[in-house]
């Protein structure tokens, strides 16, 4: 064992953006704190977050249409981000050189579409506030004393006392980040309940083999619907992201979980709503006046005037239509097996892409057991917990940031009013 090191104000485990953020909060009012990080660099995931782009927030100013994003979980979080909700993020940023555009669907990022603008940021903002920073630093345990954590000991037999510790290591998605749910295993045996830990947010796998030629294409604004035996579970509009394996994109997403539950019962389909803003009868019109003014076209070739390009040929091979026919040539059969396609383009799940792909993943401590006024363990007054840590299901969308962020200033704030 090495020697015991010094007595630290507050531990922050997890080099993340909710341990990042509470460190700097903290350090910058003369807090005395270490951070631990096992990556060799600091916000590892942070950096690819939101494509690269970092979606730091969703721009949603309204406390109460803000919760109801968070689920069953929403009881819980009207105090902490009536503390710090998307108006401080955006404010905490911009004060700081980064300015935030909106995007669809309320999505915030920062104007330079880099997430190391926001990096920077809070590797800027930690450093200001003197906080010790210890790369490489791979939490073994967490020791306890009665009812309080007293120390941390490292894998290599470093140990770290401190008065307070802050635990922020995420989940278990982008396990190479280093989101490997160390934070879940150490909670368990210090005797907090633990929910298993599922991908929440992950793109799904497809068998339909003709997706995978439209890799990399995306679809803005289009349905996504979920059947199981023929009933209709869920649905949803936005983004659409067609990959090698199947569909990523926002609104796939936000169905995952629910995908990954139905899974466990029988097989799940979904159809893409192309229009979803127009109804049938629309779509006919619109062919028929499609078809009117390019008489001597081909229909593959017309047919982009009124969906992507690279979707055209899967259309036309689903609808079983020629695309070589000449527009005045179509048959109304043919027109109207196209209508109802371009409004349930049929697709069969195969899977969720696991963990590895995840964006978050739901599971983790029981907001039973935590008091989110302050995010207190109520088993462990001096142990606060963040983040992805907690079991908290919420929508792609800048979501999952904003707890950190809201997580990381309401423990902060505790802190330092207990340390007046």
């Amino acid at each position: 064992m090495m020697p015991t090191m010094t007595m630290w104000d507050v531990a922050v485990i997890g080099g993340g953006p909710a341990g990042l953020m509470a460190a700097g909060h903290l350090g910058n009012v003369g807090i005395k704190v270490v951070l631990l990080e096992k990556n060799p660099v600091l916000g590892k995931k942070l950096l690819i977050t939101g494509g690269g782009r970092c979606n730091v927030t969703n721009a949603e100013f309204d406390t109460q249409v803000l919760l109801k994003k968070y689920g069953s979980a929403g009881k819980y979080l009207a105090s902490p981000f009536a503390a710090w909700g998307a108006r401080e993020t955006i404010d905490f940023f911009e004060n700081r050189g980064v300015l935030i555009k909106v995007e669809t669907e309320k999505r915030a990022f920062p104007v330079s579409n880099k997430a190391q603008s926001v990096h920077d940021v809070l590797t800027s903002y930690i450093k200001a506030g003197g906080v010790s920073i210890r790369t490489n630093a791979q939490v073994k345990r967490l020791e306890k004393v009665d009812s309080k954590i007293s120390a941390v000991i490292l894998k290599d037999g470093t140990k770290i006392e401190g008065r307070n510790f802050v635990l922020a290591t995420g989940g278990k998605s982008r396990p190479e980040t280093g989101s490997t749910g160390d934070g879940f295993d150490w909670l368990a045996k210090l005797g907090h309940t633990v929910s298993t830990s599922n991908a929440a947010l992950v793109p799904i796998s497809v068998s339909d083999a003709w997706v995978k030629r439209l890799a990399g294409v995306s679809l803005k604004d289009a349905k996504v619907t979920l059947f199981q035996a023929s009933e209709k579970q869920e649905s949803t509009i936005g983004k659409i992201l067609f990959t090698h394996e199947g569909l990523s994109g926002p609104a796939i997403l936000n169905l995952s979980r629910t995908i990954g539950e139905l899974l466990h019962y029988a097989p799940v389909n979904l159809e893409i709503d192309l229009l979803p803003t127009l109804g049938y009868e629309k779509i006919n019109e619109r062919l028929q006046d499609l078809f009117k003014k390019e008489h001597v076209k081909k229909l593959k070739n017309a047919l982009r005037e009124l969906i992507p390009s690279a979707l055209v040929e899967p259309v036309l091979e689903l609808a079983r239509a020629s695309g070589d026919t000449a527009c005045n040539s179509v048959t109304r059969a043919d027109r109207i097996a196209l209508t109802k396609l371009l409004k349930h383009i049929p697709l069969s799940v195969k899977g969720l892409l696991g963990l590895d792909k995840a964006v978050v993943t739901s599971g983790g401590v029981s907001l039973d057991e935590v008091d989110t006024r302050s995010f207190q363990s109520r088993l462990f007054p001096n142990l606060y917990i963040l983040g992805d840590v907690l079991d908290i299901s919420r929508p792609s969308g800048g979501y999952s940031l904003q707890l950190c962020w809201t997580s990381a200033f309401v423990a902060a704030k505790q802190i330092i009013n207990n340390a007046v």
